[in-house]
């Protein structure tokens, strides 16, 4: 006949069983236990990332900052050059060209110090209107043709200190001829002006 088995029946301790020093003895050893396999867990890799793949993220977010850093520092210096071209834009706008109000006083003025400087007498003025300058809102060019008599030595004066006048000019073109008497020359100038608008002023 076939052997009846009873499987003895698991109870779970009761907190008075933990009061004793064996069941005290028993709680640490299942709490060493559980600790261990914890440690084991992260020792053998199978619970978080693995050290290289830690050591990996670190590397990519280290490239990730510094090309971030690169980044900035070429937009803070692009915005610096930007500001300083604007700043130099406004000083050489301001120095070198005349506004429009005190143009022809100031520019006439300008030539006439430079021929009397240079010994060359001055004549016939004509001065064309003012030509807006292409893509700009508030530049023109006025062009003036002058008539001047003078020798040569005084028209290379005259020239230099064109050249080198605190105002923008610029020679668009010139045409000399000689005179019957000695080593005078007659002298047409044409001198380009450019001109900024007064902001606020009319047209």
């Amino acid at each position: 006949m076939p052997r009846s088995f009873s499987l003895p029946s698991l109870s779970l301790p009761s907190i008075d069983s933990f009061k004793e020093p064996m069941g005290l003895l028993r709680l640490a050893l299942g709490l060493l236990l559980l600790a261990n396999l914890v440690a084991a867990l992260f020792a053998f890799h199978l619970v978080g990332s693995s050290p290289e793949a830690l050591q990996q993220q670190l590397a990519s977010a280290r490239v990730q900052l510094q090309s971030g850093q690169m980044r900035l520092n070429r937009s803070r210096l692009l915005t610096a050059k930007i500001g300083n071209g604007k700043t130099e834009s406004e000083t050489f706008l301001a120095t070198y060209l005349t506004s429009r109000r005190h143009t022809y006083s100031t520019i006439i003025s300008d030539i006439n110090d430079m021929a009397k400087t240079a010994g060359m007498k001055t004549q016939e003025w004509t001065i064309a209107p003012l030509d807006p300058i292409e893509g700009s809102d508030d530049l023109d060019m006025m062009t003036i043709s002058i008539n001047f008599e003078g020798s040569s030595g005084q028209l290379v004066k005259l020239v230099n200190l064109i050249d080198r006048s605190p105002r923008f000019l610029i020679i668009e073109s010139m045409q000399a001829a000689p005179q019957p008497k000695g080593d005078v020359l007659s002298v047409n100038l044409k001198i380009n002006v450019f001109v900024r608008e007064d902001a606020g002023a009319p047209l």
